[in-house]
């Protein structure tokens, strides 16, 4: 089931390798969406706002482990690429022993400062009761979270992409399932909710880590020796480390986001919750396009492939531009029907400010496309570092609009939802004008 990217026609091979990918996270969001659509209808409001809240954290403490996952895939991609198979299974061993110890040292880490996390996002105090119970929950389940990612990158790396979609798609229907059990069938509450997600994820992991074992024995870890492991941790740890800040940067600046929009109340914390569900869902197959692609240059860059690499850029860009057009149009259209999905039609207050919120947002999810594109170009030549620049720009600019704006009288939470596509695109200018600039020396150099 392994793919080797580096042959066939361009545009065709990234959306043959995407597709699963894209479906995959799809899929994903199923967990999500799930805990939002259930607890939304069934246990109220409140419910659906520690829901929100919790998924935003959630969302940061994992983006640091599939951060590391993502880099560490990087780097396998590019021996893969290369045909170098003892280093392909230096990699392997590496990067699963140095990001398996960084999320048991996070579980442990999480439990302890609980409450101190709590405080700092400002959750209402009619909420902290249920949030606290909801966050102990699923925070059980973040080593299983690491064991599914770290797979199914290493997986993807060497061009798989068609078992971690399966494992995924057969835990998102556990998670459905379970949710209607323990929320309906036994009232179980938020808990039941926490539990329902909990258990996908182990079945995930678990699944998915056996699969390699047996089926992909040279992508197992503990083939390498040990002074093989520590002459290759040091580009593991680069690459990893790397795009962890990357992604946790960019989560962090999403937290403390969530941090102001509490401060505005349930109805607004509601409503941000149930939108940014709808968001992740429709800009995410620009975001798993862009790390299909990002394995494509790096096995390319690793193949010596140059041109190859050039033909990738271009053809992405018109697939990500093209795909991120359409997606605004619609979410523009359907933004009230959307939210209805989640809320009931009397919470005319929280449907409101959800609209209001996609329209401004998502009017520009060209923005974030080519944005994600550059992450992926700079992680996949070598680069990793200039992804983690430009999500600081995306990311500081957000947090520094928001937080300059939003409280000023008459201004408001639309500070809030402007400040997003005004990140993206002053992230997206840095980064052309960087690969412009790489592009104009590499003549000079040459001529």
């Amino acid at each position: 089931m392994n793919k080797d990217l580096t042959g066939g026609n361009v545009t065709k091979t990234m959306l043959l390798f995407a597709g699963p990918m894209v479906l995959g996270n799809l899929l994903q969001q199923c967990y999500n969406i799930a805990d939002t659509l259930i607890v939304g209808r069934f246990l109220g409001a409140g419910a659906l706002a520690s829901v929100g809240a919790a998924y935003t954290l959630m969302t940061f403490l994992t983006s640091v482990l599939i951060g590391l996952c993502m880099g560490s895939g990087s780097v396998v991609a590019y021996y893969f690429g290369k045909r170098d198979h003892g280093r392909t299974a230096d990699a392997v061993t590496a990067s699963f022993l140095f990001i398996g110890a960084v999320s048991v040292l996070l579980n442990l880490l999480v439990f302890w400062q609980i409450d101190a996390i709590l405080l700092m996002l400002r959750i209402p105090g009619d909420l902290l009761v249920m949030m606290k119970e909801y966050v102990r929950i699923i925070f059980g389940g973040i080593f299983f979270v690491f064991l599914y990612n770290y797979f199914g990158f290493i997986l993807r790396a060497a061009g798989n992409s068609m078992a971690p979609l399966l494992f995924l798609g057969l835990s998102a229907g556990l998670n459905v399932a379970l949710d209607f059990f323990f929320v309906v069938n036994l009232r179980r509450g938020i808990g039941g909710a926490a539990l329902a997600t909990v258990a996908a994820q182990i079945f995930a992991g678990a699944g998915i880590g056996i699969y390699t074992w047996v089926k992909e024995p040279f992508l197992r870890p503990g083939k390498a020796e040990g002074g093989r492991i520590r002459a290759a941790m040091p580009k593991i740890v680069r690459f990893s480390l790397a795009a962890s800040v990357q992604q946790s940067v960019m989560n962090f600046g999403i937290l403390m986001i969530q941090g102001l929009v509490n401060s505005f109340g349930t109805v607004v914390m509601a409503a941000f919750a149930v939108a940014v569900k709808i968001d992740s869902f429709a800009y995410m197959p620009a975001q798993e396009f862009a790390n299909a692609f990002s394995l494509f240059i790096s096995q390319n860059s690793g193949a010596g492939r140059k041109e190859r690499v050039h033909q990738g850029v271009r053809s992405a860009i018109r697939t990500s531009v093209a795909f991120c057009l359409a997606v605004s149009v619609l979410i523009f259209i359907f933004a009230p029907r959307l939210m209805r999905i989640f809320v009931d039609g009397q919470e005319m207050g929280i449907i409101r400010a959800g609209v209001e919120y996609l329209r401004i947002e998502g009017s520009f999810y060209c923005g974030i496309g080519i944005l994600f594109l550059l992450y992926g170009y700079y992680r996949g030549t070598g680069r990793p570092e200039m992804s983690v620049i430009l999500t600081v720009i995306s990311l500081g600019t957000r947090v520094l609009l928001s937080y300059t704006f939003a409280p000023r009288e008459g201004i408001g939470v639309q500070a809030i939802w402007w400040a997003i596509p005004i990140g993206w695109f002053l992230a997206d200018l840095t980064g052309l004008l960087y690969l412009k600039r790489g592009k104009e020396k590499a003549k000079k150099q040459s001529a």
